[in-house]
């Protein structure tokens, strides 16, 4: 394998790396082949990366010693359903998986979480790897076990917690990454900045040119330290009891806005852009930011081609579906709000005026 920065996830038995680099798909059968499982393995992906990188991580895991099976399902977040599951349940039986088969995820977040739920359930479980090819999977999704499906009533309202044995994060592959898609990535990256490291939110600001044109002098050391943050919080909240949660900055609305709107007018990182936006907002009005930092991340989002102002969409039916979100309890609104840059707190039970009138404000 190239040159590369290791991560390590400390979940005791279900530890695992993250392996940062470029061009490290070649390598990443033999390091799964050190694991442990059994040589078949299912390699699932969707109709846009199947065809571009599908055939280097075959042919690495079948040089290992792995009998690699492929299914493929149709790319875009409408398609992140059960229905999709059932059809890969379908081709995992025909292909013969058992318990010590593998799954190996291709692609953005939608993959990984449909791949990683079919993993999660097929026989009580798989092994899975993440093989994640866009900046927003790259630095989140591909992280930590979640994994799942959306239902009408919300985003990834179906799913569990599955952790990979390995993820292998291939920096070359954002090449043939559309641009709106590199800065919609951007977005969680810019999120780590808020909620745990100030330095990395400078360095963000001071590189951010580089970032958007995929320098991956620059790039390398900022995705192994968003990897690095959200190993750290997952190894001390795996299942989102407590910190895990700051996770979510800006999410409940951002995942409100995805859902509302179909999963069409938004990428989850420009939903998620406003979101943030929206909770410094909120923090403003409950006394606990000073607008200046508000001003500040939106410059940085901005800056970054990202959608910081809300939509003209009815708040009443946002509201509907933020109470519904699953970080609501009892249908009370929770939000993760920040202090400054570099910290935020979970807030229970905000005052629903209070939300709605930040809503109208429209940002």
């Amino acid at each position: 394998m190239t040159a590369s920065t290791t991560v390590r996830v400390d979940l005791g038995e279900r530890s695992y790396d993250i392996v940062v680099g470029a061009g490290i798909l070649s390598g990443l059968g033999e390091a799964a082949a050190g694991l442990g499982m059994g040589r078949r393995a299912m390699l699932i992906s969707d109709s846009n990366v199947m065809p571009l990188y599908g055939a280097a991580v075959r042919e690495s895991f079948s040089a290992a010693g792995f009998t690699v099976h492929e299914a493929v399902f149709p790319a875009g977040e409408e398609h992140k359903n059960l229905s999709t599951v059932s059809r890969l349940y379908d081709a995992m039986a025909e292909a013969g998986l058992d318990r010590r088969s593998s799954v190996i995820a291709l692609g953005g977040g939608v993959v990984g979480d449909v791949a990683g739920f079919a993993a999660a359930t097929f026989l009580r479980g798989l092994h899975y790897l993440q093989v994640p090819t866009t900046l927003l999977a790259q630095v989140d999704s591909s992280v930590g076990g979640k994994t799942g499906v959306d239902h009408p009533r919300g985003k990834n309202y179906i799913g569990a917690f599955h952790q990979p044995r390995l993820v292998g994060i291939d920096l070359a592959t954002l090449a043939t990454l559309p641009a709106r898609e590199v800065r919609a990535g951007l977005a969680e990256v810019v999120k780590y900045g808020v909620i745990w490291d100030a330095e990395l939110f400078a360095r963000i600001e001071s590189c951010l040119s580089q970032l958007l044109a995929l320098d991956e002098r620059a790039l390398a050391p900022i995705v192994a330290e968003c990897c690095r943050i959200k190993a750290e919080v997952v190894s001390r909240d795996e299942r989102e009891s407590g910190l895990r949660g700051i996770l979510n900055f800006g999410h409940t609305l951002g995942h409100a806005l995805e859902s509302l709107t179909g999963y069409r007018t938004y990428l989850h990182g420009e939903a998620i852009s406003i979101g943030m936006v929206f909770a410094c907002r909120l923090a403003e009005r409950l006394g606990m930011l000073e607008p200046a930092t508000t001003a500040r991340l939106r410059a940085l989002l901005e800056q970054t081609g990202l959608p910081v102002e809300m939509p003209a969409i009815d708040a009443d039916a946002l509201l509907v579906l933020m109470r519904g979100d699953k970080k609501a309890r009892d249908g009370r609104l929770n939000f993760i709000l920040p202090t400054r840059i570099g910290a935020v707190q979970l807030v229970p039970e905000v005052d629903e005026g209070r939300v709605r009138r930040t809503l109208e404000d429209r940002l």
